[in-house]
């Protein structure tokens, strides 16, 4: 399920993937050198936010690798997982370098939608990555073992939005996937969510939840 997108242009299916790569002439970034962690969250009810803070984030200018034993807040579960990132010497004599940042998790878990006769989403493992050179980024993702949601197409469409139901047909949360954020200008940097939900009134709570999160920025 997903696709690769190059240069902009030119599409290809690969099984449960995504890549998009971003042209640049380097400058200053919008988005840091290089970083991924599982996810984070926050559902507020009644004026009180119940958090799940960014997981296991590494960063290739700080804390290069991570892990994290999973962490719950309400309606809301992450499994277990870990991130990397790295810097490559590609060029020692013209001192260029590339970037990889990753991050792998699973047991996802969003049951807070259940009880209004909402789904129960479960995302068994997923990963996303981000990689940079001195000429662009590319961002990927991977998932498996989705439940509590059919008809996602195969490739997922940059942004594919779907809205998460009651049994009466009400509107309690939406859920983006493989969500794409770039600068504007672009400046070649680029930030992906696997996945990104955002609760809506009907919910009785606010907030949102971020699966799989990355983002990196052309090498100097």
């Amino acid at each position: 399920m997903g696709h690769i997108t190059k240069a902009r242009t030119a599409f290809c299916t690969t099984a449960a993937a995504l890549a998009l790569i971003v042209g640049a002439t380097p400058a200053l970034a919008t988005n840091p050198a290089g970083v991924a962690g599982l996810g984070s969250a926050t559902v507020v009810k009644n004026g009180v936010a119940d958090t799940v803070p960014p997981l296991a984030v590494c960063a290739v200018d700080g804390q290069t690798s991570a892990s994290s034993p999973g962490d719950t807040a309400t309606g809301v579960k992450f499994g277990p997982g870990s991130s990397t990132c790295t810097t490559t010497v590609v060029d020692p004599v013209n001192s260029t370098t590339s970037t990889k940042s990753e991050a792998t998790g699973g047991q996802f878990e969003l049951s807070g939608l259940v009880l209004l006769g909402g789904p129960r989403v479960k995302i068994n493992t997923y990963k996303v990555t981000c990689t940079a050179t001195h000429t662009g980024t590319t961002v990927g993702w991977t998932f498996s073992g989705l439940s509590g949601l059919t008809g996602v197409p195969s490739p997922v469409p940059v942004n594919y939005q779907r809205e998460l139901k009651s049994l009466l047909g009400v509107t309690l949360a939406t859920i983006t996937f493989n969500e794409v954020v770039l600068p504007s200008p672009n400046d070649g940097s680029i930030a992906l969510n696997m996945a990104h939900v955002r609760f809506l009134p009907p919910s009785g709570v606010s907030g949102d939840v971020v699966v799989g999160a990355t983002a990196c920025s052309p090498t100097p």
